[in-house]
């Protein structure tokens, strides 16, 4: 598998990186993991706009999903080449109304499932193209989910937005690599099922034995060092910030 990352702020973008997103790429199939604020634009460089064959959306806060909005013009309305296929969006209880809502002005009320197949997230195991993936939902003040992808025996685990959580553990268990948000900063935010710290993302890593971390989720008013600084001290294996156009093969 390639990992990519397209963008990797918190909460929302900074000067030098979109909101959350992540292109998983095997086979020649694409899978993005979430499209927050600033990531239609990053992922062109990436690849071409209809070049997709699959999105996830961990939860329906605007940093992860807000960017399927302008997803959805480049694709209702394209005129070369004739309005898209749907694609699958999967996502929680809710995304397409979310969505539209969102937009608020969608021709119809119907009109984002013309362009975007959805289908309900659950904890479940399943297929996405040539992907295993398991989702189970983490502790966040919405419906949210992390998730495991799995393919040629390998694996990438990824948070998504999460407190601390047993779950969290068993879905990165061994792992090869463990894309994990450390939004709070140790000794400063302590508030229970929102976000993790990287502290805490270094002692989820530990638990679990992952091979490698890398913190994401990090917002502008965050240091990234401090937090960095934390996890290493959690965890002994190897750990990284995320950064936008870092790829990586797992």
């Amino acid at each position: 598998m390639k990992l990519t990352v397209v963008g990797c702020s918190g909460s929302f973008p900074s000067a030098d990186s979109a909101c959350s997103s992540y292109l998983v790429e095997a086979d020649g199939f694409r899978l993005l993991l979430d499209m927050g604020n600033g990531a239609l634009g990053e992922l062109q460089r990436h690849c071409g706009l209809y070049d997709l064959d699959a999105i996830f959306l961990t939860h329906l806060h605007t940093d992860h999903c807000i960017d399927m909005c302008a997803y959805f013009v480049a694709r209702y309305y394209r005129h070369d080449g004739g309005r898209c296929d749907p694609i699958p969006v999967y996502g929680p209880e809710g995304t397409e109304h979310r969505l539209t809502t969102a937009y608020a002005d969608t021709p119809s009320a119907s009109s984002m499932s013309e362009v975007f197949d959805f289908h309900t997230v659950k904890p479940s195991t399943f297929d996405i193209g040539p992907f295993t993936v398991h989702t189970e939902r983490v502790a966040h003040p919405v419906e949210a989910y992390g998730i495991r992808v799995e393919h040629g025996g390998r694996s990438l685990a990824y948070s998504g937005d999460t407190g601390v959580t047993p779950v969290l553990d068993e879905l990165a268990r061994d792992a090869d690599l463990f894309l994990c948000e450390a939004a709070f900063t140790h000794g400063k935010e302590n508030i229970p099922d929102l976000h993790l710290n990287g502290r805490e993302a270094g002692e989820t890593a530990t638990r679990a034995g992952v091979r490698r971390l890398v913190l994401t989720h990090i917002p502008p008013w965050t240091d990234p060092q401090v937090n960095l600084a934390d996890a290493r001290a959690a965890y002994d294996g190897p750990v990284e910030l995320a950064a936008p156009r870092t790829t990586y093969e797992i």
